[in-house]
């Protein structure tokens, strides 16, 4: 049966980054039943190193990032990924909403800030979009 897995059709590769297991789970679990591949980090720093690691680096189409994480916290994180990986759609993924601070990384190039707990379809949209944002730029 190993034929189904290669008709099964991966809109794309999400890293979902939250210091919280059960976020992620969550979200991992949509975003899969949506057609995504997840791939997932507890914090900042364990993505930065997660997508840097081995020879090449990880694709990865979109970025969902919690702000409030140790080590490295999503603000960090996300100038981090803004620099180094300018065409990867971010969006943010928070319990603590902030206009300003929404105001400001939207201004800095998020895709989308979201609070949780966020619809589950809202959340398959923002990625979606994320994902035709980034085909555009790709052309």
């Amino acid at each position: 049966m190993a034929w189904l897995v290669s008709e099964r059709s991966v809109e794309g590769r999400v890293l979902v980054i939250d210091d919280e297991e059960q976020i992620r789970k969550v979200v991992g679990t949509v975003l899969r039943k949506g057609g995504f591949d997840v791939v997932e980090a507890e914090d900042g720093a364990k993505a930065i190193e997660l997508l840097n690691s081995g020879d090449n680096p990880m694709m990865i189409d979109v970025i969902i990032c919690d702000i409030r994480m140790p080590h490295i916290n999503g603000t960090e994180a996300i100038k981090y990924f803004r620099a180094q990986y300018p065409s990867v759609p971010i969006i943010v993924l928070t319990a603590y909403p902030d206009f300003q601070l929404a105001t400001s990384m939207l201004k800095e190039g998020v895709t989308d800030y979201l609070v949780k707990p966020v619809d589950r379809e809202k959340m398959l949209m923002a990625v979606k979009n994320a994902m035709e944002k980034r085909s555009l730029f790709a052309t």
